[in-house]
């Protein structure tokens, strides 16, 4: 069974709402000191205390799964267990005693990045820019994570401009069984009676998309599929009807570099376009009909394999939610290129991934969906999807690239996805790590390195399963 975190957790929503122990406790009906065991994991929850928490507290029974403290946990285990601190191995208890104060984690888990970017820059690998705290990626990863990977504004105004267009076209506000080329001409027609701007398909040399303000010309490259070509139509639109909010919710956001600022705003009007070819309500109710079945999701409504997986993992709106999906995409030497973790599952921000997972496995079936209930050496146990998606070709010497999709949720909703039929839920589970210096996991057969947290006891006179056998704890 996976170790529960629900303690930190209640810790942390009572002192993000400003409440005392006393006051909490009150308002659940218990005592202040029962409150201050159940904090500290000293004592168990009961169903009917853990509604009144989801309901004292106004968060969904998901928020109080203890995912957050995990990856915390996660972060701060990476950072004070890089060998190149020179320090021991903290004991697994303090890992998770660290992870149950958020603010100290945080710090750890910044100042562990803003080293890893000494580094590099001592070896020469500086940007023009100059060195940075936090690396313009991660501090959008890091955005989304905050945000639950969910931003209602873009929501709200996608809807309008959807709406709009229904409007234009003389039909109901709702649409979304129009045909891939119906959608696209939808856009293509609103950039050009709005905004006097003109889409056209041509060969583009070494771009897929290019914009000139000048002559308000949109050419989109003539080997882009139709998705991709509407995805870029609504980018546009978006960029232009979206772009003042855009702004103020930068100014909220306040990117720490030019680069950040770039970066999480064109990461924002993907969001928007999205929200646009994909409206929420209207998915929303086709993926729990369909039982999150990705590819029918992306017929239905006209976008890729990766664009209707992606926006799976951004239906957490809080009176409206879907199943808590964590979305990652991997390249063929398994960078994680884009995540987005709803449902908590930890992933290692440096380093390789476990070669035992789905995410590296499915290279080896390209084009099939693969499924995988992974434990990991918590015992959190994930159902994981994987799937190869190939970009366009550019031409005959083009090596195009190819990336491994993965969605999953926690084994507790993986009932509500198609891909777990036919899956002893309870027993089909298989181990997995986040990385080997990180993983307990012993006697594997696919370790590479040595965990940083045990001791080898390697033997000349026998060899086991794996290349580093080590003490448990």
């Amino acid at each position: 069974m996976a170790r529960t975190m629900i303690g930190p957790t209640i810790r942390r929503l009572r002192h993000k709402r400003g409440l005392s122990q006393q006051g909490l406790a009150a308002k659940l009906g218990i005592s202040a000191s029962y409150l201050n065991l159940l904090e500290h994991d000293q004592r168990g929850v009961t169903a009917s205390l853990l509604i009144k928490l989801t309901r004292t507290l106004d968060v969904p029974l998901e928020a109080l799964s203890g995912n957050e403290e995990r990856l915390l946990e996660l972060g701060v285990r990476e950072a004070l267990s890089d060998p190149l601190l020179g320090l021991d191995p903290p004991e697994p208890a303090e890992f998770t005693e660290v992870a149950a104060r958020p603010q100290s984690a945080r710090a750890i888990i910044a100042l562990h990045r803003a080293l890893r970017v000494a580094r590099q820059d001592a070896a020469g690998i500086a940007l023009p820019s100059g060195r940075r705290i936090l690396l313009p990626t991660e501090e959008a990863r890091q955005l989304y994570q905050d945000r639950g990977n969910y931003f209602g504004e873009l929501e709200e105004i996608a809807e309008s401009v959807r709406a709009s267009m229904a409007e234009e076209r003389g039909e109901n506000p709702i649409v979304v069984e129009l045909t891939p080329s119906e959608m696209n001409h939808a856009v293509a027609e609103r950039l050009r009676r709005r905004h006097g701007l003109v889409v056209k398909v041509a060969p583009l040399d070494g771009m897929v998309r290019s914009y000139d303000p000048g002559t308000r010309l949109l050419v989109l490259s003539d080997v882009l599929r139709r998705e991709s070509r509407g995805f870029h139509m609504a980018f546009q639109l978006l960029l232009i009807e979206a772009g003042e909010l855009v702004e103020r919710m930068m100014e909220e956001i306040k990117p720490s570099s030019p680069e950040a600022a770039t970066l999480i705003r064109i990461g924002l009007v993907n969001y928007a376009a999205a929200a646009l070819l994909m409206p929420y309500g209207p998915f929303l109710e086709a993926a729990a009909a369909l039982r999150y079945d990705v590819d029918v999701l992306a017929a239905r409504f006209s976008v890729s394999f990766e664009q209707a997986a992606h926006r799976l993992s951004t239906l957490q709106r809080p009176e409206q939610r879907g199943v808590p999906i964590f979305f990652l995409r991997l390249d063929a030497a398994s960078n994680i290129t884009k995540s987005f973790s709803n449902a908590g599952f930890p992933i290692a921000q440096h380093g390789g991934s476990c070669a035992r997972w789905i995410g590296n496995t499915a290279l080896a079936t390209p084009g099939l969906v693969r499924v995988q209930l992974g434990q990991l050496p918590d015992g959190a146990t994930y159902l994981c999807v994987a799937r190869t998606v190939t970009s366009s070709t550019m031409g005959w010497n083009d090596v195009p690239p190819v990336h491994v999709i993965v969605i999953g949720c926690e084994r507790e909703r993986a009932a509500e996805l198609i891909y777990s039929d036919g899956i002893d839920l309870p027993n089909a589970v298989q181990r997995i790590g986040t990385s080997c210096r990180l993983c307990d996991w012993p006697d594997c057969r696919s370790r590479a390195f040595p965990p940083l947290a045990h001791r080898l006891t390697l033997d000349p006179h026998h060899r086991g399963l794996t290349r580093y056998p080590f003490e448990r704890d």
